[in-house]
């Protein structure tokens, strides 16, 4: 049903939604299949071209500058490391200078979500009174996943709390290598994949999904800052925020598109031929970008079938094979120990949360630690919300303001935990009860084989590990969909509904960036993307705390709204509107029965 033949929308859109002669994508230009923002859509282009144009000068015209050089005898000072020495440095200045504002700002976000969701505004309703639900809770909670912490989860669950097992944080004064600094390994990784980073999606999405669907503005970061820029957030003002989101968006895909596929690469070189010894699989820059090229042609077709008939579908795929492989390991690893290390690891944290969440090593050891990954995740985390934030806003549309927070800031953090315990938790058990082949395996390859040298060490080891690798994949499918989306609203002013050929378009578009950067300079592309989404977390930072007001305000005059009179009266009409409609069906419908022959 249209909200013009729904009388509740009707009452949703003239009483909560600005008064202005504005609709999403009312400026657009259509050509060639395309719906596009006449100032965002090229202006996104131009800047991520202009990105790699420079990524790629300085992996590769610094470095053939050099060569020259050296063959007339002149010291140019380029190099094929001056790319990667910038950007560790300017991550490096963002790290130590901004670190304390990282970790008090998320705290101010889970104080603020957690007062929306105790307070009278829990009982909003995202789209108005009489919206509903416009996905199953299953498959709600299957995207959540699929689009927030699915392939971190599958990356660092063995890899982190092996390296804090051996390299303990300061914070806990623990000896590495011994129960004390397991202790301390899961606390750590708790804290890190907790409550935290689901309230800086919880925050965005709640604030989009609000502005959103409830007052009717554009589905684009832009319409967050109505209650104070107004009908600016139309002009140049909110031009620059979707930019920056797009920027952000599209850049932390990619780079999570290149380190996933050195684990799938890794992953299937380990699993096929070190443990089966079938076959030699290469690893190296040429096969990960071929494997972007058939993970960004799955994602193709999948974005291509739309929200419900590709998203949903591969996202509870995923849930399926996610807990499968949760429940393999949980009954054939070490049972007791894996579930007494969730409960101690639980009670640590929560013991131990208000402390950690404001610990800056300032005063003591621990500073390495919080700088090299507390800092890094929570920026990284804050440049990719507009990404998730607005996943979780479009599928989000029905669910009250309480059910929201519950539904992405406590169950998610609590499923993340059990899954960390499980396998972080087996990692470690290997290493302080067992032959330590997992933590060696670890040390001498690295990350991209932990989880895979975990599930050696149990029956139909690569058939676990080859799942692992599938659920990689279809992982990154649903990140890249999701993204592709996303980028889709901000670039189309806002529409909820967009060609298939602009979905098509920057989903091609997210797998030629990360292939590209990938091939111009390996390493040193992936640490530029990551440094660009940290530098770009630290202004997102900024605008999130601003966030926690303007949505503040939008709630507090929608729960005025709900109280007033005039809503009552509205409600009370078309109540009565309701009932004359029953009566008169009624009375048709005994009239036939009464008379069939008329």
């Amino acid at each position: 049903m249209s909200e013009r033949d729904d009388p509740a929308g009707d009452v949703q859109s003239d009483l909560f939604h600005p008064d202005i002669d504005r609709e999403p994508g009312d400026t657009n230009v259509r050509r060639f299949g395309f719906d596009v923002h006449p100032v965002v859509f090229p202006a996104a282009l131009a800047l991520v071209g202009l990105f790699v144009v420079l990524t790629v000068f300085f992996g590769h015209v610094a470095s053939l500058a050099a060569d020259l050089g050296s063959l007339v005898g002149v010291t140019t000072g380029w190099g094929p490391t001056t790319a990667a020495d910038a950007y560790g440095a300017v991550r490096a200045f963002f790290e130590t200078n901004f670190g304390w504002f990282y970790l008090l700002a998320v705290n101010v976000f889970i104080l603020a979500l957690a007062f929306f969701a105790v307070s009278k505004y829990g009982e909003v309703r995202l789209g108005g009174v009489e919206a509903e639900k416009e996905f199953g809770d299953r498959s709600w909670m299957a995207m959540l996943f699929s689009a927030g912490m699915g392939i971190g989860l599958m990356f660092y669950s063995v890899s982190e709390p092996l390296y804090y097992f051996s390299d303990v944080p300061g914070f806990f004064g623990a000896e590495a290598g011994t129960g004390e600094a397991g202790v301390a390994a899961m606390t750590q990784t708790f804290f890190h994949w907790g409550f935290h980073p689901w309230a800086i999606y919880g925050l965005v999405g709640l604030s989009l999904a609000f502005f959103s669907f409830n007052r009717g503005l554009p589905l684009t970061f832009r319409s967050v800052f109505w209650p104070l820029l107004g009908e600016r957030i139309y002009g140049w003002p909110g031009h620059l925020i979707d930019l920056v989101s797009v920027f952000a968006t599209l850049f932390g895909l990619a780079t999570s598109l290149g380190l996933g596929v050195a684990q799938i690469n890794t992953g299937l070189s380990y699993v096929l031929g070190d443990v089966l010894g079938l076959v030699a699989v290469p690893t190296g820059m040429l096969p990960r970008i071929a494997l972007i090229a058939i993970i960004t042609g799955v994602a193709t077709l999948s974005v291509a079938a739309g929200l419900d008939g590709g998203i949903e579908r591969l996202s509870r795929l995923n849930l399926y094979l996610m807990t499968a492989l949760l429940g393999f390991l949980l009954l054939v690893g070490p049972t007791v120990f894996v579930l007494r290390t969730w409960v101690q690891g639980l009670g640590v944290y929560l013991g131990e949360f208000l402390t950690l969440s404001f610990f800056t090593g300032a005063l003591g050891d621990g500073r390495a630690t919080v700088s090299a990954w507390t800092v890094f995740y929570w920026a990284w985390w804050i440049a990719w919300s507009p990404f998730v934030g607005m996943f979780v806003a479009r599928i989000s549309r029905g669910r009250t303001v309480r059910e929201f927070v519950v539904g992405v800031l406590v169950l998610p953090s609590l499923f993340s935990t059990l899954w960390l315990a499980v396998f972080g938790g087996s990692a470690l058990s290997n290493s302080l009860m067992g032959d330590g082949a997992v933590l060696a395996t670890y040390q001498e390859v690295g990350q991209t084989v932990a989880m895979f040298a975990l599930l050696e060490q149990f029956p139909f080891g690569a058939v676990s590990g080859l799942l692992a690798v599938t659920l990689v994949v279809t992982f990154f499918v649903t990140s890249s969909d999701s993204g592709s989306l996303v980028v889709d609203h901000l670039t189309s002013g806002g529409k909820e509904r967009v060609p298939r050929r602009q979905r098509v378009f920057w989903a091609v578009t997210e797998g030629g960036v990360a292939a590209v950067l990938l091939y111009s300079g390996g390493s040193a592309s992936l640490n530029a993307l990551q440094t660009a989404a940290i530098a770009t977390g630290f202004p997102f930072a900024v605008v999130l705390v601003v966030m926690c007001y303007t949505l503040y305000l939008g709630l507090d005059e929608e729960y005025e709204l709900l109280q007033s009179e005039e809503f009552a009266d509205r409600m009370q009409d078309l109540t009565e509107r309701d009932i004359d409609i029953d009566r008169s069906r009624t009375e048709v419908v005994t009239d036939v029965r009464e008379n069939p022959d008329d």
